[in-house]
């Protein structure tokens, strides 16, 4: 699978420019960085949380790991890991593990780390463990419009 129906539609709508790499099998965001040689901190990971008001994507670099006391504070909501049933559910265009940090063609709200605005180049997963869509940072951010963000992560 090159990339997930549900994002390839949604980008397209929003005349997104991006490429797909392709990289040996990978199934964590570290290793997706290795095996496609590219650094960490250019990959945005996706973690989904939830709460009582539902589901958000907290967005960071592969190399960092999220702060449920940081997005609590800065956000107001008492966020947990959503299960893996939930995950598959939701994202059921995708394999486990590769979801696409991006929430409007999942209906999911989004929260990123404003640690990713320091990459010139953006680099997520396409919804399976061998396909990464490329972005520029501007383009990146224009899918994240009007999206709340912040310092949410820290470096593992």
């Amino acid at each position: 699978m090159p990339i997930a129906m549900k994002l390839k539609e949604y980008l397209g709508q929003e005349h997104a420019r991006y490429d797909v790499i392709s990289h040996p099998h990978a199934v964590t965001s570290m290793r997706t960085a290795e095996q496609a040689h590219i650094s960490g901190e250019n990959i945005a990971k996706a973690v989904v949380l939830h709460d009582e008001a539902g589901y958000v994507l907290a967005v960071v670099p592969a190399t960092h790991k999220v702060q449920l006391g940081k997005l609590h504070k800065n956000f107001k909501r008492y966020l947990t890991l959503a299960d893996e049933g939930d995950i598959q559910e939701i994202f059921d265009d995708c394999s486990l593990g590769a979801i696409p940090p991006v929430g409007r063609p999942y209906n999911m709200d989004v929260i990123y780390d404003d640690s990713l605005n320091r990459c010139e180049d953006i680099y997520f997963e396409a919804g399976d463990h061998t396909s990464l869509v490329h972005m520029s940072r501007d383009g990146f951010r224009a899918l994240l419009h009007k999206v709340p963000h912040g310092m949410i992560s820290r470096h593992r």
